[in-house]
């Protein structure tokens, strides 16, 4: 007969794993940084959040830009576009540096003919 932790065991391995494949996915970026592009230029990106609030994330180099709807391109976002950036923060400056740059360009309504 099955006492009552023995039954608990599966679901204790089942969390532990799913705590530890999160913990692993942290670990390539400390987090991430959603919203639309306000202002950028090629040392900083400034995105307003759906919260409202604005980040200010440092751009460098090494950065990497990937465009969802152009895969072969390198060009940063403009302003207006969606992003999601893989970021880090530095914990003796507390500046937040982006490592990647997902964005989904705006769309341009074409005039009506």
């Amino acid at each position: 007969m099955r006492t009552h932790s023995d039954a608990l065991r599966p679901g204790f391995a089942v969390l532990l794993l799913s705590l530890l494949s999160i913990t692993t996915m942290a670990a390539g970026a400390d987090f991430h940084v959603l919203g639309i592009v306000m202002v950028i230029d090629t040392k900083h990106i400034e995105v307003k959040t759906s919260k409202g609030s604005i980040v200010s994330v440092l751009l460098n180099k090494q950065v990497k830009f990937k465009n969802k709807s152009n895969p072969k391109s390198n060009d940063p976002p403009v302003v207006g576009d969606r992003v999601i950036i893989e970021a880090s923060k530095d914990d003796k400056t507390k500046k937040v540096s982006a490592t990647v740059v997902h964005y989904s360009p705006v769309m341009t309504a074409s005039p009506p003919q």
